[in-house]
């Protein structure tokens, strides 16, 4: 009777690809598939070591054993005190080497499966299923086909897409995917990721990290299907067994992954508001710019404080004699920057003085603006 048990701990968890780029998916499944192959090595190289103590002992054994039986019936009453010491240790050092062949085999059953050891062969019979067809990558798609694409994926299944986000029960998940196989593809992943960000961007916490469960749960299906070489739809029953069937190191491992992903989320939503405010900071400066391309909050802050007194009191009187108590080529400097930014308008006659570098300490000021 065969036993199926084993098939309940299957360790898949790992990928060679790149994902999504908002998400640093592969970097732990990398580190995750780099550890267990360094583990699978040395068991590989401590069961060679095992083998070879082994048939050691046993020639050395054999050759005791022989030397003894032919010294005892060549030589009568001959010493093989020290032959059958030797033989003694050489039975010890094989109890030894039994005891470890029997733990190396208890913890070879402990062991999970996983994608570099599920397909060693267990049957002497050789069966071949028609593997389900892949659908078509983007692989050999430009950026823009791949955009234009996804825009159409989306408007096509968003509905379906949001639907899925919203799914809490792993049953619910596993059947809607059947039920829809088409939603199993990278796209919906992006999807999902894209919608995460915008959540947290509108500071709805709550429903960002239970999409970003489902999204993690889409990932992990197409890392899957990467690893085993198969279309992700074949692995959408096999994904979703496992991880409710799953031991406490394989759940916190998909928890671990989880909170890293909604991490990765809350930081690139703070980049992008971030750059957000930036831009429509530089839009604004853009837009209050005067005719000499200078800002005039910056022009303002930049003058001496009886300057900026004169301008937030709108003192024209106060203003002329602040200038001319200043030395002229500082008050030129001055009043040239506050015209070029719009913080002040000089009438024709001082505009011709300013533009032709003479100091306009004794020109009338026509009007002078509030910087805000």
């Amino acid at each position: 009777m065969v036993d199926y048990s084993k098939w309940k701990d299957i360790e898949i968890s790992d990928d060679e690809d790149d994902t999504h780029p908002n998400i640093d998916t592969p970097s732990l499944f990398r580190w995750r598939h780099q550890a267990r192959v360094e583990r699978m090595e040395e068991r590989r190289r401590e069961q060679e070591e095992h083998e070879r103590k082994k048939a050691e002992t046993r020639q050395k054994l054999k050759e005791t054993e022989e030397k003894i039986k032919k010294l005892e019936s060549e030589q009568k009453g001959a010493d093989l005190t020290e032959l059958k010491t030797i033989l003694q240790d050489l039975e010890k050092e094989e109890m030894k080497i039994k005891e470890a062949e029997e733990e190396m085999k208890k913890k070879e059953k402990l062991t999970p499966w996983n994608v570099d050891t599920i397909g060693q062969d267990g049957f002497t019979k050789t069966v071949i299923n028609k593997r389900l067809p892949c659908k078509g990558d983007d692989n050999g798609l430009s950026d823009e086909e791949k955009e234009k694409k996804m825009k159409e994926f989306v408007k096509e299944n968003e509905k379906k897409l949001k639907e899925f986000g919203m799914l809490g029960r792993y049953e619910d998940s596993k059947k809607f995917l059947q039920d829809n196989p088409h939603l199993v593809c990278e796209n919906t992943a992006n999807y999902l990721v894209i919608w995460c960000i915008n959540l947290e961007i509108e500071e709805k916490h709550d429903l960002m990290e239970h999409v970003a469960h489902q999204c993690i749960c889409m990932q992990c299906i197409l890392e899957l299907s990467k690893q085993l070489d198969v279309d992700p739809r074949a692995c959408v029953g096999s994904f979703f067994s496992r991880i409710q069937n799953a031991e406490l190191e394989h759940r916190n491992s998909f928890e671990d992954e989880l909170r890293a992903f909604k991490e990765r989320i809350r930081k690139r939503a703070a980049e992008k508001v971030a750059d957000a405010l930036k831009e429509a900071e530089e839009e604004e400066k853009k837009a209050r710019r005067g005719p000499g391309g200078l800002d005039p909050v910056e022009i303002f802050e930049s003058l001496p404080e009886p300057l900026q007194k004169c301008f937030e009191s709108q003192d024209h009187a106060l203003l002329q004699k602040t200038l001319a108590e200043m030395p002229q080529k500082e008050a030129f400097y001055h009043m040239k920057r506050c015209v070029d930014s719009g913080l002040w308008i000089p009438d024709s006659k001082s505009k011709e003085l300013i533009d032709g570098g003479v100091p306009a300490d004794d020109t009338k000021e026509t009007s002078a603006a509030n910087p805000e």
